[in-house]
């Protein structure tokens, strides 16, 4: 397990540029039986450690509250779980700020759409493992041999 803060930070911003790749995530209210939701998350790093979702006011997630998201890195090469709250956003320049014609495609009257509704999700800690088992690793995985921890790649636990 990495401890080190600058590996903490490496692995960490590992993360925003993961999500900057592919800004698909899973994402569900904690405490309930609510599957997790395929989401698009937007960010700005001007915004530390927040995220931006576009849902629907009827959507399971429109209650806030405490939330899971998991985020599996495009390539496989990164996976995390983060904790946080989501909240309402009523906003309008936030809503503008990150609206796009991909947003607009789910809300019929654009931004006055009545079931329009963004949340955002201010984590409070993640888990992150970063998938890079290096030569050494390939060849143990090639042959069956026994991995040990840290061959795959790195792993932190991270207070965002």
């Amino acid at each position: 397990m990495t401890t080190a803060t600058t590996d903490k930070l490496d692995i960490q911003e590992s993360l925003w540029e993961a999500l900057d790749d592919s800004p698909f995530v899973m994402l569900a209210r904690t405490g309930g039986n609510d599957h997790a939701k395929p989401m698009t998350v937007h960010f700005d790093k001007d915004y530390c450690n927040t995220l931006f979702i576009y849902t629907q006011v009827k959507s399971d997630l429109a209650p806030g509250g405490p939330a899971m998201m998991q985020v599996i890195g495009k390539g496989h090469k990164l996976f995390a779980c983060i904790a946080g709250t989501l909240s309402t956003v009523t906003d309008r320049a936030m809503i503008d700020r990150f609206w796009s014609n991909q947003v607009e495609a789910w809300y019929d009257q654009g931004k006055d759409d009545p079931d329009l509704l963004m949340l955002k999700f201010d984590m409070a800690d993640a888990e992150i493992w970063e998938a890079d088992p290096g030569v050494k690793g390939l060849f143990k995985m090639l042959t069956g041999a026994t991995m040990k921890e840290g061959e795959m790649g790195d792993h932190a636990e991270v207070a965002l």
